[in-house]
């Protein structure tokens, strides 16, 4: 059996490039939905259809484990495939998200205050504030909604995402927050843009770091699920759209021999 990992577009695919480095022995599958892109600014029930098109997809690909690598996907889809897609259907299959792991690695340090910045979706759903809260009450939470960054990175217009990140993090950086989240797989791509509108006390928090070393130790912890992956160092790239420069950033960061395969969902 395989890892599978899920996005809308193009963060997920970075965060499968630090997974691959991290646990390279592992055979891994990815889904882009890069046709339906971005998924912040839709409906919980278009969210919820969709990752499930995804993760159903990618268990006939022959992965047991999915990690849904979209923060949106994990606020709105994911407790209804945990507790009723999969007990009904995939009983003996997992999917993960990136809320959990991201929380417990902001809360290590024990800050004072956390600031969050994601999509409108994300920020609406309140889910880092709640899973926070539900871990300690003794911090402050700030979120700052970003609707525009993802749009850009997936439309390549990576120069304005730069500028307008500059714009969104001035009201974060007023909070002085101890560790700033970066609460979507496509803000990694924009480390260094952030990191210079942040001030320098400031933890940023990127979930390509987190991913991968949360993935490593829960393997660690469930023998079971790491005893059926396959270990035979392979990568295949499945998308709802082949954007140019999509396959730019796979050809650049897995190399052109690992195949991108055009999928078609049911809309």
């Amino acid at each position: 059996m395989k890892i599978g990992v899920f996005d809308s577009g193009l963060g997920g695919l970075f965060v499968l490039r630090s997974i691959q480095k991290k646990l390279p022995q592992y055979d891994y599958v990815y889904f882009g939905d890069t046709a339906r892109v971005p998924y912040g600014d839709r409906s919980q029930a278009e969210i919820y259809r969709f990752t499930r098109q995804g993760v159903e997809y990618l268990f006939t690909q022959g992965c047991s484990l999915v990690i849904l690598a979209c923060n949106t996907a994990s606020t709105q889809a994911l407790r209804k495939i945990q507790r009723e897609y999969l007990p009904k259907r995939y009983p003996n299959r997992r999917v993960l998200g990136v809320i959990i792991p991201t929380v417990e690695a902001a809360l290590a340090r024990a800050p004072k205050s956390v600031g969050v910045i994601a999509t409108q979706r994300t920020v609406d759903s309140n889910a880092y504030v709640k899973k926070i809260f539900k871990r300690t009450e003794h911090v402050r939470v700030f979120q700052q909604p970003a609707p525009q960054l993802v749009p850009l990175m997936e439309s390549d217009h990576v120069l304005e995402a730069k500028r307008m990140v500059a714009a969104y993090t001035q009201a974060l950086a007023r909070t002085q927050s101890s560790v700033v989240i970066l609460g979507c797989t496509h803000y990694g791509m924009l480390r260094s843009a952030f990191r210079k509108s942040l001030p320098v006390k400031t933890r940023l928090l990127v979930q390509n770091d987190v991913v991968p070393a949360k993935l490593k130790d829960y393997l660690q912890r469930h023998p079971e699920i790491s005893q059926r992956l396959s270990q035979r160092h392979t990568v295949v790239i499945n998308l709802t759209k082949v954007n140019p420069h999509v396959r730019q950033h796979a050809w650049k960061w897995f190399g052109k021999h690992v195949p991108l395969k055009f999928v078609a969902l049911a809309k």
